[in-house]
């Protein structure tokens, strides 16, 4: 979503940090820059007028125009001010009540019920044991996809029969999450096309009467400052306490997701990043500025990796780099793990220094770069795939035809894996740690 703003906004800054002392001239410059990009992605334009107004102010302080790292304390200051821009409100999700509540609102369309499956994968992953209620009395079509999502997180679902009112299907699911042992109810309300009044007025009185521990308004970033617009018309009429954003992985503006706290006041909890139901992540200001800014999310991409990798598995891999016996078979495991981790272009987005090379990354695997290099090792045989030496001219021919690529393509994975091992030869002849810094499930 914020491919275009980031690449913008690092060509920008990245201008200042090459230069040492920069003069009130260049500061003016550059944020004349960084006020265009973010108008054409969509932020409010108030909030853009004070954020460039405040970073202007701190850049051409006396003591940062006479510095000899001037332009980098800039990028450090655009970087501050975006995290106190993304920062509104608590963002702190409270989880209290025997059980806690907690109701998901928001307009038809704009991803209650996969958002309220993804935070019940969510709190399963934290120890929780969440019930999911299907509170939207005038769709049937709502509560079969929250049952069909449920059975899929292995999580109970209760809905109620068709004409039961909202509040009565609430405190059903409460009893039932008491008979079941369940701690957490999250309830997926109705929505309608457009904010009105009897909307308003069912979810004030659901409220009400359940006090729950957070109402958390789900809306589609995709729509952009109509986004912002929907949450002032919800604030000014229910007690809502955060946002989740969803549809953050789309390719809108983003300005929604950049002004949408500062013009409500409402912190946003959590972001949707994808139609899956692990892809639902906390909402860290810090991460996000940095991810705009090219500087990486490497926090978020070590609790990816440990969600993915078990800790046999680490353990086994880490062994085998130290000893210098990886294979095609490792190979094509490892790509499959990473596979699963997300999108290439968000990993890759979050290794600070390669957010430019997101897109590239994304379009290579969107084209089946990745593909077919996994069809070519899936082709081979298993002696193949462990010692690759033995691929004579036939039988790399006969993998190309059985994988549906060229010989040329075999021969380049062949000698790209080639050099990738004698790169490991060279490290584990440094003495290879039996621990990788960072890895996770290493103890």
């Amino acid at each position: 979503m914020f491919d275009a703003l980031s690449e913008r906004l690092r060509k920008t800054l990245g201008s200042l940090t090459g230069r040492g002392r920069v003069s009130e001239a260049d500061v003016d410059a550059a944020m004349r820059e960084v006020r265009l990009a973010l108008l054409e992605a969509d932020v409010n334009f108030k909030v853009v007028k004070d954020f460039v107004a405040r970073v202007r102010e701190r850049a051409t302080g006396a003591e940062i125009l006479a510095s000899l790292t001037a332009g980098q304390q800039a990028v450090k200051i655009v970087n501050e001010e975006l995290v106190t821009l993304l920062s509104a409100g608590d963002r702190t999700f409270h989880l209290t009540g025997a059980p806690a509540v907690v109701v998901l609102v928001g307009l038809q369309g704009s991803g209650k019920t996969t958002s309220a499956a993804k935070l019940a994968r969510h709190l399963v992953r934290q120890g929780r044991r969440p019930i999911l209620v299907a509170a939207d009395p005038y769709r049937p079509a709502a509560a079969d996809q929250l049952e069909t999502l449920g059975k899929s997180l292995d999580v109970p679902v209760f809905r109620a029969p068709v004409g039961t009112t909202v509040l009565a299907i609430a405190k059903g699911g409460l009893d039932a999450a008491r008979k079941q042992v369940r701690d957490v109810v999250i309830l997926d309300t109705a929505g309608r096309l457009t904010v009105d009044a009897p909307l308003m007025a069912e979810i004030a009185d659901l409220t009400a009467a359940l006090k729950p521990a957070e109402t958390l308004l789900v809306v589609d970033a995709m729509t952009g400052q109509e986004a912002v617009h929907v949450a002032e018309a919800f604030a000014a009429a229910v007690p809502v306490t955060g946002l989740v954003l969803t549809k953050i992985d789309g390719d809108a503006r983003g300005g929604a997701a950049l002004s949408i706290s500062a013009v409500t006041g409402l912190p946003v909890k959590f972001l949707g990043t994808g139609e899956k139901t692990d892809a639902l992540e906390p909402f860290y200001p810090d991460r996000l500025a940095g991810r705009i800014l090219g500087m990486g999310d490497v926090l978020t991409l070590i609790e990816r990796a440990q969600e993915t990798y078990d800790e046999k598995q680490t353990a086994r891999m880490t062994e085998k780099l130290r000893k210098n016996s990886f294979t095609l078979e490792d190979m094509l495991e490892q790509m499959e793990q990473v596979r699963k981790m997300g999108p290439i272009g968000q990993l890759i987005e979050m290794i600070p220094g390669m957010g430019g090379m997101a897109k590239q990354a994304q379009a290579s695997v969107e084209r089946g770069d990745l593909g077919r290099v996994q069809a070519i090792i899936r082709s081979m045989t298993p002696q193949e795939r462990r010692d690759p030496n033995i691929l004579n001219g036939s039988r790399r021919r006969r993998i190309a035809q059985g994988s549906g690529t060229r010989l040329q393509d075999v021969n380049q994975l062949v000698k790209q894996f080639g050099e990738l091992q004698k790169m490991m030869k060279q490290m584990s002849g440094a003495r290879f740690p039996r621990r990788i810094p960072g890895m996770p499930g290493q103890g």
